[in-house]
Formats: C-alpha cells, structure tokens, sequence
C-alpha cells in the first residue's frame, strides 16, 4: 500500500507575517518576500505556505493568486499554537557587525526569550541596529521553526540594567576571572533567568564590583578557556537550555 504524502510537505516555505492571522483569511504577501516565493521557491497556484504571526501560532495557507508584484494566500487550517518559550534572557556586550549578527541568529534558533544589548565600559560597539536585527531573528524563526519571535531590548548600560533588574530573575554573570562551574550554577537557576555576557576586553574591576554586589547576580565560570564573546553567549545559552528548556523535555534536535 502506498503511503499518503505528509502534507505540507517538509520544502513548503515558511514565513513570518506581522498581522494577526485567522482560519479562512486573505493574506497578501508582497515585496521582498514575494520576490523569494515567487522567483526562487517557484511557488504556483495551489502550493502551499506555512506562516506564523508570534501570536497565535502557525498556519497553512494556500496559494490563490501569483501576480508581478504579490501572491494572494488563504489560510486554510492551523497546524500548531504559540509555543512556550522557555523564559531566558541574553544579554550581551554587543560585537562588531558579523559576529553579532551570528549571535542573535543563533541565539534565536536556541530558544532565547528576550534579547538585550548591553553597554559596557569596554564595548567597542556602542550603536546597535535594532531594525535589522529584528530582521535577524525573523529570518532565524523561519528557518528553524519557532512560533514566536525573541523579543529585542533596547540597548541599556550596565549600571541601568542593574539599577531596573527584576525581582526574581537570576542574573547569571559570566566572569572570566572564575566562578562556579555554570551547569553547577545554571542546574540552580530554573526560569525566569538571564545571562550575562561582557565585551571582548572583559568587564572592568568597577563593573565586576557592581555586579557581585547586586543580589541577583550569580557569578559563573564557562571553562578554562579564554572565549570569543559571541561564544561564550551562546555557549551559556545552550547550556541552560540543556538543563531547563525544550531539549530536556527531549523534544528538538
């Protein structure tokens, strides 16, 4: 016997739609992304479409129109809710323009809540391109199949951060100085939690002193090692959701 097709297929492109979405509902998908379905998926009447809007969840749609410029979609059926995100923040010094679009990518496709630039006394970056790293983590979710978007702070000092830091949300602060081991630390730390990542120059004596002092900080150590900042960010991020998110409900790759 002949095994049914899954439907949607696993090539069905998916995409991120910043309007509320509906059972049986008309969605117009134009500019850059009717370009890619249109050009470079080939996407024809009849094909399908899987779009999520980081509120009620994933749809699939149907192709009802393919035009010069946009393609009409009807939804057609809702495939799954909202996820869970497990509640982590990143909050990073940020990094030179590559590096930290790698940062926010990955840390997107890990499952990070919230992410929160930092400045620090020593970050070398002090301009942060919120827009297009809003665009980052779109793309990421798309590829990796999140239902809900990570939400992106507005940059903060240090001393700000600290002064307006939430009652009950672990700081775990990452000190290349030394620490507690941080899968003894993070084992500690179940959600709501956030870790702490400084520039590439470290944080200085008088930020350390800030830190260790703030009640919610727990300082931790990520090895021996001396690592790039963007490693150590998504080193730690992986780590806790080792111990805290989706990966041990074993769900994920």
């Amino acid at each position: 016997m002949t095994a049914t097709p899954a439907w949607p297929p696993a090539s069905t492109p998916r995409l991120y739609h910043p309007v509320p979405l509906r059972d049986g509902a008309a969605v117009l998908i134009e500019g850059n992304a009717a370009h890619y379905l249109r050009n470079v998926m080939r996407v024809g009447v009849g094909d399908p479409l899987c779009l999520f809007d980081d509120i009620g969840g994933e749809w699939l749609a149907a192709c009802r129109s393919v035009g010069k410029r946009a393609l009409e979609f009807e939804l057609t059926a809702k495939l799954r809710p909202r996820e869970a995100v497990p509640d982590l923040w990143l909050c990073f010094a940020p990094v030179k323009k590559a590096a930290l679009d790698w940062l926010v990518e990955k840390a997107t496709e890990l499952g990070a809540a919230r992410l929160v630039p930092v400045i620090t006394e020593r970050t070398i970056v002090d301009r942060v391109n919120l827009d297009r790293l809003r665009g980052i983590t779109i793309e990421a979710a798309e590829q990796c199949g999140r239902t809900a978007l990570p939400q992106l702070g507005e940059p903060v000092k240090l001393p700000a951060l600290l002064t307006a830091w939430p009652e009950g949300r672990a700081l775990l602060f990452a000190d290349e100085s030394g620490g507690v081991a941080a899968h003894q630390t993070m084992a500690a730390s179940p959600p709501p939690a956030a870790l702490l990542i400084g520039p590439e120059g470290g944080f200085t004596e008088r930020e350390r002193g800030l830190l260790t002092a703030h009640s919610a900080t727990r300082r931790i150590s990520l090895g021996p090692r001396i690592l790039r900042a963007e490693t150590a960010a998504l080193a730690g991020a992986a780590l806790w959701m080792a111990l805290h998110g989706e990966q041990r409900e074993g769900q994920g790759a």
